[in-house]
């Protein structure tokens, strides 16, 4: 077999392996499969809205705290207080973000526009996390 004929085939090979790997490793914006619609359409209004850019696409956590098993844990606020983590907290802490800061958050979530209803999709999401 000539080098050149090696070569072309040594990079073809290469080439699908980085296109495979590529593709199994990127992030992936569909959404887990045992959501639900509702959940679903929560979690892509938290990638749309930006709240994904720091609690993952999947609520893993990134900059801001993960959301994978939030909804009703409990929570150590910055004073020392320990709340639920039920649907009026989680509201309250996607309305206002400062009111309610977590023990241990490094950084301060931005001010959002989202209405009641977008809150409450987010917040079903949430819950679907697991």
């Amino acid at each position: 077999m000539s080098s050149k004929l090696l070569f072309k085939l040594s990079a073809l090979g290469a080439t699908a392996m980085m296109l495979t790997l590529g593709a199994c490793s990127s992030g992936s914006s569909s959404a887990p499969v045992d959501l639900s619609p509702e959940a679903a359409a929560g979690r892509e209004l938290a990638i749309s809205s930006g709240c994904a850019s720091c609690h993952g696409e999947d609520g893993d956590g990134r900059v801001g705290p993960k959301w994978i098993g939030l909804a009703d844990s409990q929570v150590t606020l910055s004073d020392g207080t320990v709340v639920t983590a039920d649907d009026t907290y989680l509201y309250e802490s996607i309305k206002d973000p400062g009111a309610k800061k977590r023990r241990g958050a490094s950084g301060i979530m931005p001010a959002n526009k989202l209405t009641d209803d977008e809150i409450a999709s987010i917040i079903v999401y949430i819950r679907a996390l697991k």
